[in-house]
């Protein structure tokens, strides 16, 4: 039997040294243990709606300040208190404004001619006397009731004294007393109607009692009217020269028709003629038709 002399082969996979090789039977090294990880808290269920909430936001597109601005302001939210400064903030407005009003009024006056302030100084004096002199013969009247012995007749008389002074005004009866005489002449037919409306405010204020222009008798609804070739009273056309009967005091009619500014220099200014005429007795004869009211009924029937 023949040997071989060569060794045996190795085995292909080399063995691992003695002492990395454990050992038949013999238990493996226990690992170091690692760290645990700490456990994740669980997610608060409130959590959820407010990421709910932001990522419904980051989806909407983002809006312009002035988108923002606007959303801000409307629907507006106005408090109690907010409304009670917007009105405490709208009467202050108001005061301001009355006041500043008032004070352009004053100045106004302040700046006015000296002629217009003797001629507003005139005007206030002379209804200042009126109603003085009103005042007076209303209580004359009562004393006249009180002490007659025969009060029915006293105050059948007073009725038909007022209801001759009621027919005046109303140019409804003649009348005459002393007054002014006022002739207009107007070659260059500059003189229009506003400014005969004018002259007749100036003497109501004066206090004249009773008018008559061109056989017109003036009356508290009279108007006047630009006509051709003239001027036109109450409907009806009158021409120059243009005449003034008036009955009142002609100390105080005369001096506030030729107050410097007044009717006189303006009718001058438009190269009229003006003359002025006193008289001791006046006769205002044009009369008007007594024109019953159709609705205005006396309050003592």
């Amino acid at each position: 039997m023949s040997t071989n002399d060569n060794p045996p082969e190795e085995p292909m996979g080399s063995e691992l040294p003695p002492q990395d090789q454990p050992e038949q039977g013999a238990q493996p090294e226990a690992q170091p243990a690692r760290p645990a990880k700490p456990a994740r808290p669980a997610e608060s269920t409130e959590t959820a709606p407010a990421e709910a909430a932001a990522a419904a936001e980051a989806a909407e597109p983002t809006q312009t300040g002035r988108q923002r601005l606007a959303e801000g302001l409307w629907p507006p939210r106005v408090s109690r208190a907010q409304l009670i400064v917007a009105l405490l903030l709208f009467v202050l407005g108001l005061g301001l404004a009355i006041q500043v009003r008032s004070n352009s009024d004053s100045s106004a006056l302040r700046g006015a001619r000296q002629e217009d302030l003797v001629r507003i100084l005139d005007e206030l004096d002379g209804r200042t006397k009126r109603l003085e002199d009103e005042k007076q013969q209303l209580e004359d009247q009562r004393k006249e009731l009180e002490s007659s012995s025969n009060q029915a007749e006293e105050a059948r008389r007073q009725t038909i004294e007022k209801e001759r002074q009621l027919g005046i005004l109303a140019g409804t009866v003649a009348a005459q007393g002393p007054g002014i005489t006022l002739k207009i002449t107007d070659p260059k037919g500059q003189v229009q109607s506003d400014q005969l409306l004018d002259t007749l405010q100036e003497l109501r204020a004066a206090g004249a009692e009773a008018i008559q222009i061109n056989g017109v008798r003036i009356v508290a609804g009279s108007f006047f009217s630009d006509e051709g070739g003239g001027i036109g009273i109450d409907g009806k056309k009158i021409t120059q020269p243009y005449e003034f009967k008036v009955i009142g005091k002609a100390q105080d009619l005369e001096p506030a028709l030729n107050i410097p500014g007044g009717v006189v220099q303006t009718l001058e200014k438009e190269q009229a003629n003006v003359a002025v005429t006193r008289s001791a007795k006046i006769v205002v004869d044009a009369l008007r038709a007594a024109k019953q009211p159709d609705y205005a009924r006396s309050s003592s029937s």
